[in-house]
């Protein structure tokens, strides 16, 4: 079965950072490209970084842009987001999305898996 699973989230004071991690089972990221994505309740997912194919192809949304890191461990196939500087609104549920082939990145409407997401909450 094909899937991946994101960990990582919790709760964390303005300022602080997180790590959140994306791993995939029953496939490797190989030629895949990964985004991470948030979502709060009542606005629309919105896509927050990416990485290619080739893993110095990296797109931050401005929102995050200075503060967030996308990395891949092709060893460990997971897929790192480290977001530092924490503020209230980044909190929502982070989702991983994987396109299997590149080179696109994932988007709301076009990807091929989705994990179930982890809670991230900025909070003092």
């Amino acid at each position: 079965q094909l899937k991946v699973v994101e960990s990582g989230g919790g709760l964390v004071q303005p300022g602080g950072s997180l790590r959140l991690s994306c791993a995939a089972s029953g496939f490797t990221f190989v030629y895949s490209t990964i985004g991470w994505f948030r979502q709060v309740p009542g606005k629309e997912r919105e896509r927050v970084s990416c990485i290619g194919t080739n893993d110095e192809n990296q797109y931050y949304s401005d929102s995050v842009k200075g503060r967030f890191t996308i990395s891949r461990d092709r060893a460990q196939n997971t897929v790192d987001l480290e977001m530092r500087d924490l503020k209230p609104e980044d909190t929502g549920v982070y989702y991983c999305a994987i396109r299997r082939l590149g080179p696109q990145c994932p988007t709301v409407r076009a990807a091929d898996l989705w994990g179930q997401g982890t809670q991230v909450t900025v909070s003092s």
